[in-house]
Formats: C-alpha cells, sequence, structure tokens
C-alpha cells in the first residue's frame, strides 16, 4: 500500500489543501474527516485509497474499481460504478501526479556524515548534508546544504552541488556543476571523458570542458554524461532523462526536454527546449533539433530538425510521411 510520509493516511481534507496549493481544484463529496490512504490502479485500488481515469483504454476497469474516489473529469463521471465517488478536476493525471507526491516519502538529510567516508581536505560541506558509506570527495569539491548523498558514490575533483540534490548509490561525479533540487539515480557517471580521437590514427583528443546540469533535473540510473571536449557539455533546468542513456561531449538540451531510456546523442549536437525523444532515439552529431520538437521511438535522426515538428523513422522524417510510406511497405508485403 502506497502511504504518506506520516505512514498513516491522511484526512482528505488535507489532501484538498495540498492540491490547492497546487492549482488543482476538485470537487467531490467524499467526507473531508475521511482517511485516505495513498493511491492505486483501477484494478487493484483498495476501498481506503483514491485512483484516477485519464485514458479510455481503461474503460472496462473504472466499472470494476473498488477505490473510495476516483480523479476523473466531468464528463466521464457516469462511468463509475456506486462505491467509488468522483473526485472531478479539470486534469486527472495531473491531479494523479500531485497525489503522488503528498502521499510519498519524503527524502531528507539527516545531516550525518558516516565515518567510512574519504572527505578531501579541499573540499567544501553545506549545512545539514548526509553523507553515507564509503563515500569519496576529492579536492575542489562544494556539497551545498541539505544535499544527500548515498553510499559508493565518488564526487570530484572540480563539482559543485547545489541544495537538496539527492545523489544516488554508486554514481561517479566529476567535472560539473550540478543546480538545486536535482535528483541523480543510481550508477549514473558524469563528467567523464568522452568518446574522442582522430579517426585515422586514433590519437586521443583530451576533453578539458565540464558538465553544467540546471536545477530540478532528474537523472535516470546508468546513464552518461561526458564532459566536453572543450567549453560545456548543458543540461538545462527541468529537465527528465530516463535510464540507460547516452549523452555525448558538448551536447546541450534545453529546458523542459524528455529523453526516455535507451537514447543516445552523439557530440555536439543541440536540443531545443520541450523536446521529447522516446525510447532508443539515436540522434547523429553536430546537429541542431528545434524546440517543442517530438521525435518517435526508435528513430534515427540524421538531419537539423526546425522547431514543432513530430518526426519518426531511419532517417526520420515527418510523422505524417513516415506513416504513409509504412503504410504503402505493408501493403506491398500483403
Amino acid at each position: 500500500m502506497i502511504k504518506n510520509k506520516y505512514n498513516i493516511g491522511a484526512k482528505f481534507s488535507d489532501l484538498i489543501t495540498f492540491l490547492s496549493d497546487h492549482s488543482v481544484i476538485i470537487e467531490s463529496k467524499i467526507p473531508l474527516n475521511d482517511y485516505i490512504h495513498g493511491i492505486g490502479s483501477l484494478n487493484f485500488a483498495q476501498n481506503n485509497q483514491i485512483t484516477f481515469f485519464n485514458n479510455t483504454k481503461y474503460i472496462q476497469s473504472i466499472s470494476k474499481t473498488k477505490a473510495k474516489g476516483c480523479f476523473i473529469t466531468r464528463n466521464n463521471v457516469k462511468l463509475l460504478p456506486k462505491n467509488c465517488q468522483p473526485i472531478i478536476v479539470d486534469d486527472p493525471y495531473i491531479a494523479y501526479a500531485h497525489s503522488s507526491n503528498f502521499f510519498s516519502i519524503n527524502i531528507i538529510s539527516n545531516g550525518i556524515i558516516n565515518k567510512n567516508t574519504s572527505i578531501n581536505s579541499e573540499s567544501k560541506l553545506g549545512k545539514n548534508v548526509q553523507i553515507d558509506s564509503f563515500v569519496v570527495l576529492h579536492e575542489n569539491t562544494y556539497i551545498a546544504d541539505n544535499c544527500i548523498i548515498l553510499n559508493n558514490v565518488s564526487i570530484g575533483p572540480n563539482v559543485k552541488i547545489g541544495k537538496k540534490t539527492v545523489i544516488m548509490s554508486n554514481c561517479v561525479i566529476s567535472n560539473a556543476t550540478i543546480g538545486n533540487n536535482c535528483n541523480i539515480q543510481s550508477g549514473t557517471i558524469i563528467g567523464e571523458k568522452g568518446f574522442g580521437f582522430t579517426p585515422k590514427s586514433k590519437i586521443e583528443i583530451k576533453h578539458v570542458g565540464n558538465v553544467i546540469i540546471g536545477n530540478n533535473v532528474d537523472i535516470g540510473s546508468n546513464c552518461t554524461i561526458d564532459r566536453a571536449a572543450i567549453d560545456s557539455t548543458i543540461i538545462e533546468d527541468n529537465v527528465r532523462i530516463d535510464n540507460l542513456v547516452q549523452i555525448a561531449h558538448n551536447v546541450s538540451i534545453g529546458k523542459n526536454s524528455i529523453i526516455a531510456a535507451q537514447s543516445g546523442i552523439a557530440g555536439s549536437t543541440s536540443i531545443g527546449k520541450n523536446c521529447i525523444l522516446g525510447g532508443q532515439v539515436g540522434v547523429s552529431g553536430h546537429l541542431n533539433i528545434g524546440n517543442n520538437v517530438t521525435i518517435a521511438a526508435k528513430s534515427g535522426v540524421t538531419k537539423n530538425i526546425s522547431d514543432n515538428k513530430i518526426i519518426a523513422g531511419f532517417p526520420a522524417i515527418d510523422i505524417k510521411l513516415w506513416k504513409k510510406i509504412i503504410i504503402n511497405q505493408y501493403k506491398k508485403i500483403k
């Protein structure tokens, strides 16, 4: 069962207040003093939990849900069974997302530095920093207030980490600046040497740049973000990067962009703001991808893409044209 940060459930009135603070206004007849014990799916929510309905694919499940209440739009209320009270909202998925934060256990620094750590004399720590077992902080490293560094992490040299950032176990971070409120999940490597050499003679190109990561960035497990050959590899604010993503030297990724698992971006390519890369997307080097671009899963991008495009395939082209080509090929096969 998913429980809130106090592990005892929460009054429905408290959830309403939390959602209101995040600009989510609800309408429901659930009693304000009723306790809600987290969120469940339509199929598996218990009668003391709430759920949400935001996709007609699950229309068969909604009629069977046992949840106490359901985030739902007004025009879909008639789909709910009698045992489930509607919680009417403009966007059920947004309401669900905020509620998941309300009911989750917050990770807060305990301010303890484990005795089994190695902290270089040239490193500096802010207030209330938590550092767990077998962490190594190298020279010229600064960890700001209320950060959490979990087990077996190596940080530095030349690293600055902003406030309330969480670095999970087994990460290696060097030559990087990371902003506030970031979350770096286990096994990710940031700021190591990129893939660079002369093609014929294989002379190594030394990488002397760094990585700059903005605020509120979430990076998944087992990703690699290479330091720049010169200048900086840049990840701007509010970017979300899934697991197993490779970002090469001198890449830049604009604000609010999303990169799904197993994608790879080659060196010196620029990704604009508000872009979405589906799973297993490959992007060639030295390209400019505009703002608000969506790239379908498994696409291979070999040319510059202008703003506001949706592309697919290999080589990636406008998704409408790609669909026509696929349909024609399928007809020929039949």
